[in-house]
């Protein structure tokens, strides 16, 4: 298929009762980032709404994610109890199809899924209709799977093994659609194009402003240090960025776990710092105080950009994916959109360093006031009301 539109006798819409019926499902809740800002504002939207989920830490999300009863898939309720191997769930990867398809939600008027692995097919043959606001496809088997599954990360007999696991999980992954899918980007609307044949809606997700202070009187510009807020993981070339400060012999400050914590913490010198894990409170005085961010990654779409302009503060990003539709740079900028950062072309630790020296000699173009007003067009209001705009145009009024 081609369009949006499901196939002959995926559901039919029973006569209503009442308020909608509505199952939130969400791929896994281990933490804050980007997709569980998102969730909190569905629940915010839909309050009624049962959560699905395929296995959560608790005290690991956000309040209004954790007060709501949450369903886990039966199969993996163990994972929680795992003890140090919580750490490697996502070795767990070929269980989860059939985890999340384990759901019984055919009692459901509409299916919600917020989808960056497998959501997606929660409900798929239940005869219940099914709406994805997509993160993206799965970026370990698809575009991304080169930066996940090589020689540097495995052994060959590891890579032979895991080839046909891989393209069992792609086989499935192709043939589990929703009924309409939204994109938070206009990349990731192209990749559903062009991995799934379906077109996409694109509503940006949201800046949560309230958190974010405006920007106010920093400190001076020497000992000023740069700034990556980031999950660890591959896809975010953190060493990049580790790298490309060495060069410069900038001080950099990284905010972030995840997977590929321990090989960059051994790659890093003395002009680095690993903070971990921070609250909100803290980050965004790290957003404040920094000289710049860096995201030297191809970003789906990218909060942190946002949150940093929001706190007055310009962005270094990769010119890939969502930092195109968020990054003005001075070359773009018009009346009306000053600039909000630096854009390089090409991926590696010398690109993004000479970013870093045109930025700086240019710093004085960037103002706080401008930053921040960029990133209130991103907010919570707009995007809670496109949402609702887009789940009642397919699904009719939620109560």
């Amino acid at each position: 298929m081609s369009d949006n539109r499901p196939a002959a006798g995926t559901h039919q819409k029973a006569p209503r009762r009442g308020r909608l019926r509505v199952a939130l499902v969400h791929d896994w809740l281990t933490g804050m980032r980007g997709g569980e800002r998102c969730l909190e504002d569905f629940c915010a939207i839909l309050p009624g709404a049962d959560l699905h989920t395929l296995f959560r830490f608790p005290g690991s999300v956000g309040g209004p994610i954790e007060a709501r009863p949450i369903r886990e898939a039966r199969r993996l309720r163990w994972l929680k109890h795992a003890g140090p191997l919580r750490r490697r769930y996502r070795w767990l990867l070929p269980l989860f199809p059939g985890a999340i398809g384990s759901f019984d939600l055919g009692g459901y008027d509409l299916v919600v899924s917020l989808s960056h692995c497998v959501a997606k097919g929660a409900g798929e043959g239940q005869g219940v209709p099914r709406i994805a606001y997509t993160f993206t496809p799965m970026r370990y088997i698809w575009d991304m799977a080169p930066l996940y599954f090589n020689r540097g990360r495995f052994g060959a007999p590891a890579l032979r093994i895991l080839q046909p696991i891989l393209e069992r999980l792609r086989r499935w992954d192709q043939s589990v659609h929703p009924d309409r899918y939204i994109a938070i980007s206009d990349c990731v609307a192209e990749r559903i194009r062009r991995i799934y044949g379906r077109t996409a809606a694109v509503i940006h997700p949201p800046v949560d402003l309230d958190r974010l202070p405006a920007p106010g009187p920093g400190p001076d510009e020497d000992g000023r240090y740069y700034l990556v807020v980031s999950a660890l993981a591959p896809y975010k070339r953190i060493a990049d960025a580790l790298e490309a400060c060495r060069i410069l012999d900038r001080p950099l400050v990284v905010v972030g776990t995840g997977e590929d914590e321990a090989r960059l913490r051994s790659a890093a010198g003395p002009h680095a710092e690993f903070l971990g894990w921070r609250s909100d409170r803290e980050v965004a005085d790290l957003y404040r105080r920094a000289r710049a961010v860096l995201l030297p990654g191809e970003e789906d779409f990218g909060i942190t950009p946002l949150e940093a302009m929001a706190c007055g503060t310009p962005v270094i990003a990769l010119g890939r994916g969502g930092a195109l539709e968020t990054v003005v740079t001075p070359e773009r900028s018009e009346a009306g959109s000053p600039p909000t950062g630096i854009l390089y072309g090409e991926t590696g630790a010398e690109a993004l360093a000479q970013a870093i020296r045109r930025f700086e000699k240019d710093a004085g173009s960037f103002d706080p006031r401008a930053l921040r007003a960029h990133a209130e067009r991103f907010g919570r209001p707009r995007f809670r009301e496109a949402i609702r705009k887009a789940l009642e145009d397919f699904a009719g009024p939620l109560s």
